[in-house]
């Protein structure tokens, strides 16, 4: 595999869109010949102290470029921060103080070291070109893109549309965002796909100010715990990096089992085959202490493992369950196997046969902490081996069989 070849594989894993890939390659062709690293930014606005694991699949796409020897930019947008980003706005953000917008600022430098290589990372504030812009040049700035070009955004039109007030002051915005990489003279921005807008705000820019236009690299949004809406801290449905550990474990084991390859898939680099194949609470378990072990160590990783297992397993199925179940070889069909019907039927945590049956299609009968919701399903037994039964939320049996 060609040095081009091994770049491409390693940046494009996980992305969702390159505007332009024929660019990408041509820069990537032009570094590896020049010997000229590429310079690489991504902005991340101070409006909350913590960062969670929704920023972080912008930040490891950084370290994959840093693995790759190029130049990595942590932008971090202490002037834009004061605007407040409209996009999926239905209305005007509040504007943040300068003075909160900075305290947010200094937690992110501690927290993205987590995962970038501090040598080798430069952390920018675009407060430092900003700020000194004059109202000239803030007018010249604004001049190099019109109001129509803005309400082609979803959010702006949509606002528009519905007759609700957009300050001037969001407009800008897109065109400071832009500015960033003008004045960073990036060569690659990485952004979330509701950023998309705002991206391209950056290549036109760089064109109008005579500059070579960025490669936009556009990454998927990480769904939060709640597995429908994108994490976010005023969703409530985030995981900070300076969660304790207990927490930070706790809520990953909180998750669906879908969305637990969602965030293998976006937050590490394990093959998803194997993934598939493994018993999810096992799955899920591993996940959350490799997540717990980046950000708090090895030793945090197996303290919060340990005491998920002895606070959660434990309550989830009781020492001493509703119903100790022993079954004969007359109980079982020919190849030692019973319906999952007859079975949660003969535990008596059910009135009927038919209420096991509804019981079963809505999901509410667990084998082994996995869930069954197949009425028609077989359960194999085997000699010397017990099975434990969650039945609806509160009952509990534990069956073996009698030989």
């Amino acid at each position: 595999m060609s040095e081009l070849s091994r770049q491409l594989e390693l940046i494009l894993r996980g992305v969702v869109e390159v505007i332009q890939r024929a660019e990408l390659e041509s820069k990537l062709t032009r570094a590896l010949k020049e010997n000229r690293p590429l310079r690489v930014k991504a902005g991340f606005d101070p409006t909350a102290p913590d960062l969670h694991l929704g920023h972080t699949v912008l930040i490891h796409k950084l370290k994959h470029f840093q693995e790759l020897g190029h130049h990595v930019i942590f932008l971090i947008g202490d002037f834009t921060g004061m605007i407040g980003d409209p996009t999926g706005q239905s209305e005007t953000r509040v504007a943040l103080s300068k003075q909160k917008v900075l305290e947010n600022a200094k937690t992110y430098e501690r927290q993205i070291f987590k995962i970038l290589d501090p040598a080798k990372t430069l952390v920018e504030f675009n407060s430092r070109w900003m700020s000194t812009m004059t109202a000239e040049a803030l007018i010249h700035l604004s001049a190099h893109y019109s109001v129509a070009r803005m309400l082609e955004r979803d959010d702006f039109h949509k606002r528009y549309q519905e007759q609700k007030p957009i300050s001037i002051h969001e407009f800008m915005y897109p065109l400071v965002q832009g500015y960033d990489s003008v004045a960073l003279q990036s060569d690659i921005e990485l952004g979330g796909t509701d950023q998309k807008f705002n991206l391209l705000v950056g290549r036109d820019l760089q064109r109008a100010y005579g500059q070579e236009p960025q490669v936009v690299i556009t990454m998927p949004l990480l769904e939060g715990t709640d597995g429908v809406r994108k994490m976010s801290k005023s969703f409530g449905n985030y995981i900070a990096l300076e969660d304790t550990p207990n927490d930070m474990f706790g809520k990953l084991m909180s998750i669906s089992d879908a969305l637990m390859l969602r965030y293998y898939e976006l937050l590490t680099t394990e093959d998803l085959v194997g993934i598939k194949a493994a018993h999810p609470m096992e799955a899920k378990q591993a996940l959350a202490a490799q997540i717990v072990n980046r950000y708090h160590g090895a030793e945090a990783s197996q303290q919060a493992r340990a005491a998920f297992q002895q606070k959660f397993q434990e309550r989830e199925f009781p020492s001493d369950p509703d119903v100790h179940l022993t079954l004969t070889l007359a109980d079982l069909r020919e190849g030692q196997t019973i319906s999952l019907v007859d079975l949660v039927t003969k535990t008596r945590l059910v009135p009927s046969k038919s209420e096991a049956r509804r019981l079963i299609i809505q999901g509410g009968l667990e084998v082994d902490e996995q869930k069954q919701s197949d009425a028609n399903a077989l359960l194999q037994i085997v000699t010397g081996r017990s099975y434990r039964l969650k039945v609806g939320r509160r009952k509990f049996a534990l069956v073996e069989l009698l030989v």
